[in-house]
């Protein structure tokens, strides 16, 4: 078999790899194979498409049932509409094309359709019960997407758009129907969510009925502001001195500055002033505020070796980055034997600089500058984290200057001086 005379469905490469046999429930076999630029998986089983010549687009929302199994069907050009291709695929370069497709691709081949058999050969026919379309039907469908549609052009940031559509969506799938007010309070009542949870859900569904013009009496929930977790200094530490060098980098960044990790993401080399030792955030999360930060010689170093010809300082996408940090969190935890590890996430960083930083000044101000915010009751709430009487410190002591600039930049601060000599302490 020449692997030259196959293509990927996907990307259109011809460079395959044999990936084993699929076995048949008639007895016969068809070559598997794997593309090697895209990662794209299939048979050589053909579905033959009759198209016109001419370039197609076609929509991908189809119901998502078995991805694996490959089914050959020929459909002539009276029924081509049906057909649901990859957008911007190309497959009317011939009279007659060959294209891979697999069963949930087509709305034709649904498991309510009858493929390949009369109605006295199908089996249990009369058991068939009609297909349950997603979002209690499509009108429904439709709306939610227009309604995430329009928190686009409201400018909300995708990740915000979402969560809205994660909590639709999860209300659907439970039995709610978004068109019955009595519905959703319904399934909310019924369902085991913490106070926030049903909080988020009821603002997300709000927000539905605003958009639809619709007003409704929510139940209600009176959410719970829970107190952040806040670790010790040597946790942070040795998270960041047992990670991998991007990941050491990240962390690193987040301690010294409290940035929100969207922030951190997204920063750019042009925002580093290496000479003067700062960021700059011109453009915060949340509708906080600009600001320019300081770091330390540790800091620029550490950026410094990571510095390539990108224009972002951190390439990639944060959730996988974040799984990332999951997987290493859990491992380090059970080396070291701290549970306490697998409670820091990257925005407890954000609260441990804050909660540090007002203990240091006991300037609220200060502190509600640090972080960009807003609203000073948003920073408020590190005020009632500070209560350090009983914790430890770290002593040191200088006798000239060098010395003692040395220990302010490692984070210590000055305590007191005895014959010439200062002593400054930190915190473990």
């Amino acid at each position: 078999m020449d692997l030259m005379k196959f293509q990927c469905p996907c990307c259109g490469s011809e460079r395959l790899y044999r990936d084993g046999l699929r076995y048949l429930s008639n007895g016969k076999t068809v070559q598997r194979f794997l593309c090697r630029v895209c990662g794209y998986r299939f048979s050589d089983s053909k579905i033959k498409v009759n198209v016109f010549k001419q370039n197609l687009v076609f929509s991908n929302s189809m119901h998502n049932f078995g991805k694996r199994d490959s089914v050959n069907v020929c459909v002539d050009k009276i029924g081509f509409q049906d057909l649901s291709f990859t957008l911007g695929e190309n497959v009317g370069s011939h009279e007659f094309s060959s294209v891979e497709k697999t069963i949930n691709k087509f709305l034709r081949n649904r498991r309510e359709r009858q493929v390949c058999a009369s109605k006295h050969e199908a089996k249990n026919l009369a058991k068939m019960e009609p297909l349950k379309t997603g979002l209690a039907g499509a009108t429904k469908k439709s709306e939610v997407i227009q309604f995430l549609w329009h928190l686009k052009k409201q400018g909300l940031k995708e990740n915000t758009i979402k969560c809205y559509d994660a909590y639709l969506k999860t209300l659907v799938n439970s039995g709610a129907n978004l068109l019955d007010s009595e519905s959703v309070k319904e399934t909310i009542a019924n369902k085991k969510w913490s106070r926030n949870t049903k909080a988020l859900a009821i603002a997300s569904y709000s927000r539905f009925l605003e958009f639809k013009g619709v007003s409704w009496k929510p139940p209600r929930n009176k959410r719970v502001r829970k107190l952040p977790f806040i670790p010790l200094e040597k946790e942070i530490d040795a998270l960041i001195s047992g990670s991998r060098k991007k990941l050491a980098t990240f962390l690193q960044l987040l301690k010294e500055t409290g940035l929100r990790s969207g922030e951190a993401w997204c920063l750019k080399w042009k925002d580093i002033d290496f000479q003067n030792r700062t960021i700059t955030i011109n453009e915060p999360e949340k509708h906080g505020k600009p600001r320019m930060l300081k770091i330390s010689p540790t800091m620029v170093a550490m950026l410094k070796a990571m510095q390539t010809e990108n224009e972002r300082v951190f390439i990639g996408k944060l959730p996988f980055f974040r799984e990332s940090f999951r997987y290493f969190r859990q491992r380090l935890s059970v080396k070291l034997k701290n549970p306490r590890l697998l409670r820091i996430t990257f925005h407890t960083f954000r609260h441990w600089k804050a909660t540090m930083e007002y203990h240091k000044t006991k300037d609220i101000l200060y502190v509600k500058q640090l972080l960009g915010h807003r609203d000073i009751n948003t920073t408020l709430l590190y005020t009632q984290l500070v209560n350090f009487e009983s914790d430890e410190y770290h002593t040191a002591t200088a006798k000239t200057v060098e010395e003692a600039t040395k220990l302010a930049e490692a984070g210590f601060e000055y305590f007191d001086a005895l014959e010439n000599v200062h002593i400054y302490r930190k915190r473990k």
